[in-house]
């Protein structure tokens, strides 16, 4: 069993304006049908409300602490904007208490800042990036990742995605400069199965220990191959491996698909 050092926090409570309570779904949608198996139960947690939008344009922020979030693998920076207005972000790499923030055409190129794409040098890390002008970051958030520029292209950016993946994006998107910090969330190995249980994980079966009527791959004397062309997830459909993205707007804006790791 291995864990995190959290020798970067200087926090240990949320910024209670920052805060809001967060209840369970247990995979469950707005009808109250399981739409996610084997989630359920965990340990408590509040919601940080995150500023992904960094729409604070030109007004520098002081980072007053780095916290821990239960709710995501990066850490989250508490910012005390010079209006008084505080606000939580994701805490990139070499981002420390005391450093200065910015948002904006003329933010300087420093882990932290948010420009537009096209205020961003060819080759710098980014981070928390939209994907629709002032949407708010919804790509390159979790721990350790980041995409880089590789060129501008009138009026759009070409950008490598951590998946391998290239992609045009409207250079007018804003993009938040570094690393994601916590890189070592990675090899951290839970170690038991109750620890994936306060995560909020039930337990999985396997399709071939179960008996003919309940999945495709049960039945059979002794250990059993699946017997059937492909895997099948319990309901029949294929599994691992069948594509099942379909056709997007925005896929015309993929320049190079994601390889098979």
């Amino acid at each position: 069993m291995t864990g995190a050092t959290f020798e970067e926090i200087t926090k240990s409570r949320p910024e209670k304006s920052l805060v809001l309570p967060l209840k369970k779904k247990a995979g469950r949608n707005s009808q109250g049908r399981i739409t996610v198996r084997h989630r359920g139960g965990g340990a408590k947690r509040k919601l940080r409300i995150i500023d992904f939008k960094r729409d604070k344009t030109g007004v520098p922020g002081r980072v007053a602490s780095i916290e821990y979030d239960p709710n995501r693998s990066g850490r989250i920076a508490l910012i005390h904007y010079a209006d008084g207005d505080k606000r939580y972000i994701l805490a990139p790499l070499e981002l420390e208490v005391g450093d200065t923030v910015k948002a904006g055409e003329d933010a300087e190129i420093r882990p932290g800042n948010a420009l537009p794409l096209k205020n961003i040098p060819s080759g710098t890390l980014i981070h928390n990036i939209e994907m629709q002008p002032g949407k708010g970051g919804q790509m390159v958030r979790s721990a350790g990742m980041s995409a880089q520029i590789v060129a501008q292209e009138g009026e759009y950016a070409l950008i490598r995605l951590p998946s391998g993946e290239s992609r045009r994006i409207r250079s007018t998107c804003l993009a938040t400069i570094g690393q994601v910090g916590n890189v070592d969330h990675q090899g951290i190995k839970l170690g038991k199965a109750g620890r994936k249980r306060w995560l909020g994980w039930r337990p999985t079966v396997r399709g071939s220990a179960m008996n003919p009527r309940d999945h495709p791959h049960g039945g059979g004397e002794g250990r059993s191959p699946i017997g059937m062309p492909g895997p099948k997830t319990p309901w029949g459909k294929p599994a691992l491996g069948y594509k099942t993205r379909k056709p997007k707007a925005s896929d015309k804006l993929i320049a190079k698909r994601r390889g098979r790791k």
